[in-house]
């Protein structure tokens, strides 16, 4: 729970005036926002300043202001398993409860700053549980070789390597030492 003072003009800021902490009183908005920077995880995130399309919908209650929405989000990042760049789009949903008093409100709540709520905090949540941990360029992706490092899908189904069973390792070895002293003869 914090208490600051919001920028009215900031992109995230939404303000909740218009309901009048009147409860059952509702408002749904449809907003395209600039995303905020570092929203990503490893291999993928969204990129900073991309359209973010919002559909949100206020509704004041007796504690606070309830927020449900959906975003559309594109998102760029790489193949977990070939590393190629790769480009998409998500949709999440999202809901938080603004408290209007810190008094209503728990240590982890969210609370409005006036007639004013910050949306970012809880639309970053929503989107960094929903990016896939490991993304694919596509759904049968081979990936790369765990041997050479060439691309799978690029090499075809005849890339092989020679697999040799350990437990015969050693006599190939003396294969390999008995042709070089019959060419040292």
């Amino acid at each position: 729970m914090s208490t600051r003072n919001l920028d009215p003009r900031a992109p995230w800021v939404i303000s909740t005036h218009d309901l009048g902490r009147r409860p059952g009183s509702m408002r749904k908005t449809t907003r395209t926002l600039p995303a905020p920077a570092d929203l990503s995880v490893d291999l993928i995130g969204v990129p900073k300043d991309a359209d973010v399309e919002l559909d949100i919908r206020l509704e004041a209650v007796m504690e606070g202001v309830l927020v449900t929405g959906t975003a559309s989000v594109p998102l760029s990042g790489e193949c977990a398993r070939c590393l190629d760049p790769l480009s998409s789009e998500i949709e999440v949903g999202f809901q938080e409860l603004f408290f209007y008093t810190a008094e209503d409100a728990g240590e982890e709540d969210s609370l409005l700053d006036g007639d004013l709520l910050d949306l970012e905090p809880t639309f970053r949540d929503a989107v960094v549980l929903a990016l896939p941990l490991s993304p694919v360029c596509r759904e049968g992706c081979p990936g790369l070789c765990t041997e050479c490092g060439v691309k799978l899908a690029e090499a075809g189904s005849g890339h092989r390597h020679e697999q040799v069973d350990a437990r015969w390792a050693a006599l190939r070895d003396l294969v390999k030492d008995d042709k070089q002293d019959t060419q040292d003869r």
